[in-house]
């Protein structure tokens, strides 16, 4: 399997995905013109990752500065992904990145960890 590299825009963020290190990182800002086709090979490939993966510990990596209401939708079903696989077993961690003075993006990170209940999800405030 081939890892997944996508190039930020001034409208879309980095999108890592590292299926050696076992390593998904999605970093900078998410307002694309069409979320659903923007993230569409990144559900693609991670429904193929999440099968492949057996008992390896994976690491997910959130870490953006702003996000539309279509993105966060788009997160949140990620995020269902992740838990899911989680509930069935997969050792899966999900880190909340967020600055120290974001209040929103700290407040977005708690409601997405309440609609998880399997997924191992870390807030974790950064200082810049």
């Amino acid at each position: 399997m081939n890892n997944l590299i996508i190039e930020s825009t001034k409208y879309t963020p980095e999108i890592n995905f590292d299926c050696e290190k076992d390593i998904l990182e999605i970093k900078g800002k998410s307002y694309p013109e069409n979320t659903s086709l923007f993230y569409e090979p990144v559900f693609s490939w991670l429904n193929e990752y999440l099968e492949e993966i057996g008992d390896r510990h994976v690491e997910v990596n959130l870490n953006l500065i702003l996000i539309n209401s279509s993105s966060a939708k788009v997160l949140m079903d990620f995020c269902d992904l992740l838990n899911e696989a989680a509930g069935s077993g997969k050792d899966i961690t999900l880190n909340w990145f967020y600055e120290k003075d974001d209040e929103d993006g700290l407040e977005m990170g708690e409601e997405f960890m309440e609609d998880v209940e399997s997924l191992k999800f870390n807030l974790v405030e950064q200082v810049i």
